[in-house]
């Protein structure tokens, strides 16, 4: 029997225009709790428009988001961020006039879950994610002393300070080596294991995606061209027509 029993997001039809191109064409799927998702597609498959659609960034042009069951589609990005959902994107944001501690609690502002709960567990403090992020011994440091990689991994802590239930990891692991996103590949498993969180995660390199996401989701040219396990996804022939090209 599956560990999941409910959706935790869903989408329907989900679409978006842009100057009247279709960036994103009638999506539906579901990602349960605890669960995390692959998502993968060609540059300018409609990943990161996804994303953005899920988050508040932007409004859809048609269908419809649902979180924890109730209907979100069109809350600004600060109301879908306290109901439970963060982001983290490619390029890191910090404030720069705040040390990487301060960066850290600036995130329980939003926090989406029960703070009670959090506190109970020992989890309701900044170190707590910065030691997970293995940036504790950095906490006093202006964001200046810190590498981009650390910036990132700052990134990402700030994010689990709002204590979502849903994570949304846009290519944040990109321009790590292999060694880099073995250990990047372990934190993801461990962010799920130890605080909860459904993940859907955007990366191009594809054996970690393969390695870890237990259902994939495939985009090409705005639509849902696959979904299933990793092995599932990778022996269809659409998605290796839409990476390698159709043999003529």
């Amino acid at each position: 029997m599956s560990r999941r029993t409910e959706a935790l997001l869903e989408t329907e039809a989900l679409t978006r225009y842009f100057g009247g191109l279709p960036a994103l064409r009638d999506v539906t799927f579901a990602v349960e709790r605890g669960e995390i998702l692959g998502l993968i597609g060609p540059n300018g498959a409609g990943k990161s428009t996804l994303l953005n659609l899920v988050s508040g960034i932007f409004r859809p042009s048609r269908g419809r988001v649902r979180f924890m069951g109730r209907d979100v589609t069109g809350l600004r990005p600060h109301e879908i961020a306290h109901r439970g959902v963060a982001r983290v994107l490619q390029t890191p944001r910090p404030f720069p006039s705040m040390s990487v501690l301060d960066n850290v609690a600036i995130g329980s502002l939003f926090a989406g879950r029960d703070r009670a709960q959090a506190s109970a567990s020992g989890r309701d403090d900044p170190e707590y994610f910065l030691e997970l992020m293995g940036l504790l011994d950095k906490k006093d440091l202006p964001l200046a002393g810190l590498t981009l990689q650390e910036k990132r991994m700052l990134e990402l802590a700030r994010a689990l300070a709002t204590r979502p239930d849903l994570l949304l990891l846009d290519e944040a692991m990109s321009g790590l080596n292999p060694t880099e996103m073995e250990r990047a590949m372990v934190l993801i498993r461990r962010i799920r294991d130890e605080l909860g969180v459904a993940i859907i995660w955007v990366e191009h390199v594809m054996k970690a995606i393969m390695g870890v996401a237990e259902r994939v989701l495939v985009l090409n040219f705005g639509q849902l061209i696959a979904m299933g396990t990793p092995a599932e996804v990778a022996r269809d022939q659409a998605v290796i027509d839409a990476y390698l090209g159709r043999a003529e």
